[in-house]
């Protein structure tokens, strides 16, 4: 038996690897499995170039779990270690290695770039165990060994009787960490971080029924495999159906019900190493946007679900697995870190779901219709995002319009380049955000000849601004920013039936009617066939607020501003005249029912005044 000190200065190492490089107890299932995914990936290389001559048998890795002896164990029938193996691997590089990283972090907190340079992964174990054992053997025939360590710096090691050749690691589980001798939280720990290792992972046993050679039902157990060892993403896409990658998307995602859109298969192996599947989920206005689905790998090892930096921020509204082993990590795999190579993944990303759009569009574009509401939120969003994506995106972003018709902006500024200009030559693209409560205005701009876009997302204020900076001579206005008239300025003036000494009049009698505040009052000219009453929103100040409270735009403090209306009064309609003829009383209903009229049609008459309007209008009824 030997006994000795681990070959380290600090008598504290193990604190200060817990507090600094392992912060989160759990991912120790992680580290030994992986290992154990590794010594049995040895072995099956060896064996296929001729250095193992043995059979490999059953490779699973089996984990258990013993209550009584408060025990965790995870056991590989692997390559194994000689007791020199263990002296270098496990004394000498994994301490020497965790001792520089504690000189690296008291230098440099961000620890970056120091993945992979130190064998520290084991010594995740003592996150959960007071004493940890190695009882291991090697492939090449020699003595079985056991290491002993109490998270001190000693350790003992002495030789042992094992049949099999590979490595046991037993964790003795600390008082403060018995969560993890329950069933339950390890099948959840395995379910996340080792759901589609390549190697066969056992833990228990599952009963099942079947028939017998004497056709009699009988209870056995089997294996219970908990992961998938070729996932989908490791296959070529020339083999797979559409089945197979919604039959996938079930097993990642089993408690979304809708079927995603469509996927994209990652597969790249120059300039980097990159395969994965990313589905377009359905995204309305309405839904939660949670970007934490797409789950990052390494080698088939799940690192986090938080992939800033990897994938554009406008595809973290994606699901799916990206599995690259050319990201940096830090040491404890818990954080990305800058490097060229995230910055190529990322862009190489965005430029794969755009090639994939591209080709949608142009493969079947009836189709792509259909889909597009389920995913123009995240193509207006990359559209803001990526000045690259924006540029691909000219290609297949569509426009629909008010009667459901699909238009690229080439198509539609064709349709509309001698209807739609101003008195200055200017282009004004027409767009109404709401069917139902525009609807009004919308009809006006149809009977007009006007054509009207239907631009709906919670982002298009800051999209149209966008649109604005890239197109020439162009504007965008929506149909209820200003009498239907005066939305594409012309040269024609309309003379007015209504004096200035009427209007000054009468000003004073409509403000009363309104409501105290949000609302000027406005006299326009316009042709008699126009609205009397109608309200307007200021195209300007709606869409800085807009942009102020959806973030990345418009005015510091918009978004606490109060609504601001304006009443537009067309003094060349018949009805103003007879509100000028009208005396008394009945002047004041007139003046309060059209007002309420213009509320009504704008969703803006609550309260009070809806209740009074609607029982004086059933008063009516009955006179």
């Amino acid at each position: 038996m030997e006994k000795g000190n681990i070959n380290i200065q600090a008598e504290n190492i193990f604190p200060i690897i817990k507090k600094f490089l392992y912060t989160d107890q759990e991912i120790f299932i992680r580290e030994l499995i992986s290992n154990a995914v590794d010594a049995t990936s040895k072995l099956k290389k060896l064996a296929s170039i001729g250095e193992f001559k043995g059979d490999l048998g059953d490779l699973k890795i089996e984990v258990s779990i013993d209550k009584t002896a408060k025990t965790i164990s995870i056991k590989d029938r692997g390559i194994g270690m000689t007791s020199q193996e263990v002296k270098k691997y496990i004394n000498q590089v994994a301490f020497s290695g965790a001792e520089e990283f504690v000189k690296k972090y008291k230098e440099d907190d961000k620890n970056s770039g120091i993945i992979g340079h130190f064998g520290l992964g084991f010594y995740s174990s003592f996150m959960v165990a007071k004493t940890v054992q190695i009882k291991t053997k090697s492939y090449k025939k020699s003595k079985g060994c056991l290491w002993e360590c109490d998270g001190s710096p000693k350790f003992s090691l002495n030789d042992v009787e094992k049949k099999d050749r590979g490595t046991e690691v037993i964790l003795f589980v600390s008082d403060d960490a018995t969560e993890f001798l329950e069933d339950s939280k390890i099948s959840s720990l395995l379910n996340k971080y080792c759901k589609f290792l390549p190697v066969e992972i056992k833990f228990g046993t599952n009963k099942k029924t079947e028939k017998n050679k004497k056709g009699k039902e009988i209870e056995v157990e089997e294996d219970n495999i908990i992961n998938n060892t070729n996932p989908l993403w490791k296959k070529s896409p020339s083999k797979l159906q559409t089945e197979d990658y919604s039959s996938f998307y079930r097993e990642v995602y089993p408690y979304n019900f809708d079927q995603p859109l469509f996927h994209i298969h990652l597969n790249v192996d120059f300039p980097f190493n990159l395969t994965g599947v990313l589905y377009f989920p359905k995204i309305s206005p309405s839904v939660d946007l949670n970007k934490n689905k797409i789950q990052l790998y390494c080698n088939q090892v799940f690192v986090t679900d938080s992939v800033e930096g990897v994938v554009p921020d406008f595809l973290g509204l994606l699901h799916g697995i990206i599995d690259s082993p050319d990201i940096p990590l830090n040491v404890s795999r818990s954080a990305l870190q800058s490097d060229s190579n995230v910055k190529k993944i990322s862009s190489h990303i965005s430029k794969k779901v755009s090639d994939k759009l591209n080709k949608m569009f142009k493969d079947d574009r009836k189709n792509f219709e259909l889909k597009w509401n389920d995913m123009k939120l995240i193509v207006e969003y990359g559209m803001l995002s990526d000045e690259k994506f924006y540029e691909r995106a000219a290609d297949f972003y569509l426009y629909p319009d008010v009667n459901d018709s699909f238009f690229t902006m080439k198509e539609f500024a064709d349709k509309i380049k001698d209807t739609h200009k101003d008195k200055d030559g200017k282009i004004i693209y027409l767009y109404a955000s709401d069917l139902n409560s525009q609807h009004s205005y919308i009809s006006q701009a149809k009977e007009r000849g006007f054509d009207v876009l239907l631009l709906d997302s919670p982002i298009i204020s800051h999209l149209i601004q966008k649109f604005e900076s890239k197109m020439d001579n162009s504007s965008f206005v929506r149909v209820d920013s200003d009498s239907i008239d005066k939305l594409i300025p012309q040269e024609v003036t309309v003379d007015s039936v209504v004096t200035d000494k009427e209007k000054d009049k009468l000003k004073p009698l409509i403000e009363e009617a309104l409501p105290k505040e949000g609302f000027t009052v406005v006299f326009e000219n316009l042709p008699p066939s126009s609205s009397p009453f109608s309200i307007t929103i200021s195209e300007f100040m709606r869409r800085m607020k807009e942009m102020s409270m959806t973030g990345g735009g418009g005015m510091m403090g918009m978004q606490n501003m109060p609504d601001s209306y304006n009443l537009v009064i067309n003094t060349n309609h018949k009805l103003i005249s007879k509100i000028l003829k009208t005396k008394g009383v009945s002047k004041k209903k007139l003046i309060q029912n059209s007002i309420n009229l213009a509320l009504l049609s704008k969703n803006l008459l609550k309260g009070e005044a809806l209740t009074n309007y609607i029982n004086n209008s059933f008063d009516n009824l009955k006179a």
